[in-house]
């Protein structure tokens, strides 16, 4: 099954997108901030990343900018209980390949993994 960082500075909210993860079948690694989960990318390969969007030391917005001055491939979706479009614009263009809200729900995050897999084989 397809392998997922999960990066979030919140415990419970890692705990709960853990657990709707693990439920699907996927693998999950997780980080608790941007520098952790750009750590983590040096000794894995997840197919997918999720990445909440303010945590401390660096952000999600931080984080799509770091993964692209690499010349990553792996596709990351911004997690965000900010819900303005500008927000939305800006991870976007940053290059998310989507932006949910959170808290996630199994309803609309395991859809969006399962696209971005998708388009990636």
């Amino acid at each position: 099954m397809a392998l997922i960082l999960l990066i979030d500075d919140s415990d419970f909210a890692r705990s709960l997108t853990s657990r709707i993860l693990k439920n699907a079948g996927y693998d999950c690694i997780e980080a608790t901030d941007g520098i952790s989960g750009l750590k983590a990318l040096t000794t894995q390969t997840p197919d997918c990343i999720l990445v909440d969007m303010l945590m401390p030391g660096m952000d999600g917005q931080k984080f799509l900018l770091a993964l692209r001055n690499s010349n990553s491939a792996i596709p990351a979706i911004i997690l965000t209980a900010d819900v303005q479009d500008s927000t939305r614009k800006e991870c976007l263009e940053l290059g998310a390949v989507d932006v949910l809200h959170k808290p996630p729900r199994a309803e609309t995050l395991l859809p969006a993994i399962e696209s971005v897999l998708s388009r990636s084989i």
